[in-house]
């Protein structure tokens, strides 16, 4: 019986027939993938300023990942190699132990009113609080959102005392934005307030806009992955489980560790978020405010033994994204990501990504902890450098290959192999 080719193994062409079975692609979405169609220079035009161009990115699929009982690709954008192969191996252990289990909270994002030049800032903020339902349906200001279930739904007043500018409010309004990642909506719905807010403090409002750290919009992913998954040629499966717990605690307890643990995550998160065309900004700046949220930068995941001695893993992080509104909608293949994973809503998509981020942080904790981690990303780093240096598609293999073998992955030894085969031609 023919071996079953497997996904990394095929070409583009054949990886996009079998996508195409696998999520229900028609022949319009593989010509925007296969580079034929998609966003063009007029597109572009409609989306920023100033446009002469496009530049392009690598669109990998993620394989293997079952998020909530359910089995998809994950697209992933990101121009860094073995981030979508160990995502891809990590989500295969953890189907060992049921796959990722993920949630998130009510997609509601916060606005914010700086409020100045207040007399007196205790009578003004319990004024505020006093005209709340007044200052809520002054807000509800997107008919779209009210008619989908959303719009305001709290209030709340803070006092700044010590500032440079001197004492001010801050006043917080919580929105529910749906499907949509909610800057917009958010912000339309600020500038609404702004004068009933002056009038009932008698202050000067001063910035209007939303906050990127979405503390009220979670998105959490735990998997529980069998000692027996874990083992490697060198290592058990339980060294391998109290090397990641070990490797894990470092970056709860070290600051500096914890910058790259965290930034291993966002590989994986901020991959997933650029290919649906939302604002990976955003979710960058809400996810390393919220690891410092309790005074001191610390890790967004955590690892532990499970009672049945398997390794548990657990990510918490806001997720700001959305699936419609912005580029989700505006970029062809920000749609088609979306519709390749199924996804229906933008919790949904949330879950998916934090638990992108949960494996691409399995992944770099258990290379780090085991043989390290420049074993096989250099492997996969030694192609790019082949091909800077001038080597063909056809050769950077070969180049690639000769460069790990003598551990000597650069520029210069790339360009002296090419020189080698060319003299012996």
């Amino acid at each position: 019986m023919e071996k079953k080719q497997k996904f990394y193994e095929m070409g583009v062409p054949e990886r996009l027939v079998q996508l195409a079975v696998e999520a229900g692609l028609d022949e319009g979405d593989l010509d925007v993938l296969s580079g034929k169609a998609g966003l063009s220079t007029d597109l572009a035009e409609r989306m920023i300023e100033n446009v002469i161009g496009i530049y392009a990115l690598p669109l990998g699929i993620a394989r293997n990942f079952v998020v909530n009982g359910r089995e998809m690709p994950v697209p992933m954008v990101i121009e860094e190699p073995s981030v979508v192969a160990a995502a891809s191996y990590m989500a295969k252990l953890a189907r060992a132990g049921g796959g990722f289990k993920a949630s998130a909270s009510p997609p509601e994002m916060i606005g914010q009113v700086q409020v100045l030049d207040v007399k007196d800032t205790e009578s003004a903020a319990k004024a505020l609080e006093k005209q709340k339902d007044a200052i809520l349906k002054a807000a509800d200001v997107d008919e779209v959102l009210r008619r989908l279930g959303g719009g305001p739904r709290e209030l709340s007043v803070r006092i700044i005392s010590e500032a440079p500018a001197g004492p001010f409010l801050v006043l917080h309004i919580v929105m529910d934005v749906r499907n949509a990642m909610g800057a917009n909506a958010v912000n339309t719905a600020l500038e609404k307030i702004t004068p009933m807010v002056e009038k009932i403090t008698g202050g000067r409002a001063l910035l209007r806009i939303l906050t990127n750290l979405a503390d009220r919009r979670l998105a959490r992913a735990s998997c529980t992955i069998p000692p027996e998954a874990l083992k490697t040629d060198t290592f058990s499966g339980e060294d391998v489980r109290d090397r990641i717990i070990e490797a894990s605690a470092f970056a709860e307890a070290d600051t500096y560790r914890a910058a790259t643990h965290n930034k291993g995550i966002m590989n994986g998160v901020d991959a997933v978020v650029i290919a649906t065309g939302n604002d990976w900004r955003a979710v960058e700046a809400g996810a390393h405010a919220y690891a410092a949220r309790g005074g001191r930068y610390t890790s967004l995941s955590r690892w532990s033994q499970a009672g049945d001695a398997a390794l548990h893993g657990e990510l918490e992080m806001p997720m700001a994204v959305g699936t419609v509104g912005g580029a989700t909608r505006v970029h062809p293949t920000a749609w088609i990501a979306l519709k390749m994973m199924g996804v229906q809503s933008a919790r949904e998509l949330a879950e998916i990504i934090v638990s992108v981020g949960l494996a691409q942080n399995l992944g770099a904790l258990r290379a780090l902890a085991t043989e390290g981690i420049q074993q096989g990303h250099m492997a996969l780093h030694a192609r790019q450098v082949a091909i800077a240096a001038g080597a063909s598609p056809e050769l950077a293999e070969a180049v690639a290959g000769r460069m790990v073998e003598e551990d000597q992955v650069n520029l210069d030894r790339a360009r002296e192999i090419l020189q080698e085969r060319s003299r012996e031609k």
